[in-house]
């Protein structure tokens, strides 16, 4: 499972009604100026619908107690979604209906830089590493340039 330094964020999800609570706190948080001038609505809002789609797997797949972590970094975010349930490993769909669900971990890959899971005694793991929208170079501030005469 990647390490990463930053701002980590922690919540603990024993319902279906704390995801959701969950999920509001976190769109307050990813809208306060200093994370809003670090990244995109678009990426905002895929970060949103991958917890989303990681706390509903955990949730209705995982058992035991559920714990949401995101790490905000400078280039975007990491996710990770732990659950009591180490012997069962995400499954995608494969070959079934849209209509019925399952669409939610390729929807998570397809939005990740990175993702997967791993286990551990009693616990289970699942992560994904998101962008911020910005590509490195526009993430990092630009150098002023100088406008009194030269030396």
């Amino acid at each position: 499972m990647p390490s990463e330094e930053g701002d980590v964020w922690r919540w603990e999800l024993p319902t279906v009604h704390d995801a959701s609570r969950v999920r509001m706190d976190l769109r307050a948080r990813l809208a306060h100026p200093s994370l809003a001038s670090r990244s995109t609505e678009d990426a905002r809002e895929g970060l949103l619908l991958v917890f989303e789609e990681l706390s509903s797997n955990a949730l209705r797949h995982g058992g035991g107690s559920v714990v949401a972590l995101i790490v905000a970094l400078p280039t975007g975010w990491l996710i990770v979604l732990t659950d009591g349930a180490p012997e069962s490993p995400p499954q995608p769909a494969v070959d079934r209906d849209p209509a019925y669900g399952g669409m939610g971990l390729p929807m998570v890959a397809q939005l990740s830089i990175d993702y997967g899971w791993c286990s551990e005694p009693g616990r289970k793991h699942v992560w994904a590493r998101l962008p911020s929208g910005f590509s490195s170079a526009e993430a990092l501030p630009r150098p002023r340039s100088s406008s009194g005469p030269a030396a």
